[in-house]
Protein backbone atom coordinates (compact mmCIF):
# COMPACT_ATOMS: atom_id res chain seq x y z
CA UNK A 1 0.00 0.00 0.00
CA UNK A 2 1.37 3.37 -1.01
CA UNK A 3 0.60 6.36 1.14
CA UNK A 4 0.51 9.73 -0.51
CA UNK A 5 0.34 13.19 0.89
CA UNK A 6 -0.67 16.30 -0.94
CA UNK A 7 0.21 19.81 0.08
CA UNK A 8 -1.82 22.73 -1.11
CA UNK A 9 -0.99 26.37 -0.88
CA UNK A 10 -3.21 29.26 -1.71
CA UNK A 11 -2.67 32.96 -2.01
CA UNK A 12 -5.77 34.77 -0.80
CA UNK A 13 -6.64 38.24 -1.92
CA UNK A 14 -6.70 40.98 0.71
CA UNK A 15 -10.48 40.65 0.95
CA UNK A 16 -10.17 36.90 1.52
CA UNK A 17 -7.44 37.48 4.11
CA UNK A 18 -9.75 39.78 6.05
CA UNK A 19 -12.58 37.25 5.90
CA UNK A 20 -10.29 34.43 7.05
CA UNK A 21 -8.94 36.55 9.91
CA UNK A 22 -12.46 37.42 11.03
CA UNK A 23 -13.62 33.81 10.78
CA UNK A 24 -10.65 32.45 12.72
CA UNK A 25 -11.09 35.18 15.32
CA UNK A 26 -14.73 34.17 15.84
CA UNK A 27 -13.79 30.50 16.06
CA UNK A 28 -11.11 31.27 18.65
CA UNK A 29 -13.55 33.42 20.65
CA UNK A 30 -16.25 30.73 20.66
CA UNK A 31 -13.82 27.96 21.59
CA UNK A 32 -12.42 29.95 24.51
CA UNK A 33 -15.88 31.05 25.70
CA UNK A 34 -17.27 27.51 25.72
CA UNK A 35 -14.11 26.19 27.36
CA UNK A 36 -14.46 28.84 30.08
CA UNK A 37 -18.15 27.93 30.52
CA UNK A 38 -17.34 24.24 30.91
CA UNK A 39 -14.35 24.86 33.19
CA UNK A 40 -16.28 27.22 35.46
CA UNK A 41 -19.17 24.77 35.72
CA UNK A 42 -16.84 22.00 36.77
CA UNK A 43 -14.81 24.08 39.22
CA UNK A 44 -17.82 25.69 40.88
CA UNK A 45 -20.39 22.88 40.83
CA UNK A 46 -18.42 19.77 39.79
CA UNK A 47 -20.82 19.60 36.84
CA UNK A 48 -19.73 18.17 33.52
CA UNK A 49 -21.12 20.05 30.54
CA UNK A 50 -21.82 17.97 27.47
CA UNK A 51 -22.33 18.89 23.85
CA UNK A 52 -26.04 19.70 24.17
CA UNK A 53 -25.57 22.12 27.07
CA UNK A 54 -22.53 23.71 25.43
CA UNK A 55 -24.50 24.14 22.21
CA UNK A 56 -27.35 25.77 24.15
CA UNK A 57 -24.84 28.17 25.71
CA UNK A 58 -23.51 29.02 22.26
CA UNK A 59 -27.05 29.76 21.06
CA UNK A 60 -27.55 32.02 24.08
CA UNK A 61 -24.27 33.80 23.33
CA UNK A 62 -25.29 34.41 19.72
CA UNK A 63 -28.48 36.14 20.87
CA UNK A 64 -26.69 38.47 23.30
CA UNK A 65 -26.02 42.01 22.10
CA UNK A 66 -22.33 42.05 22.98
CA UNK A 67 -21.68 38.91 20.93
CA UNK A 68 -24.05 39.61 18.04
CA UNK A 69 -21.11 39.44 15.61
CA UNK A 70 -21.18 35.66 15.90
Amino acid sequence: MTKRAYKYRFYPTSEQEQLLARTFGCVRFVYNAVLRYRTDAFQQRQEKIGFTAANAELSRMKKAEDTAFL
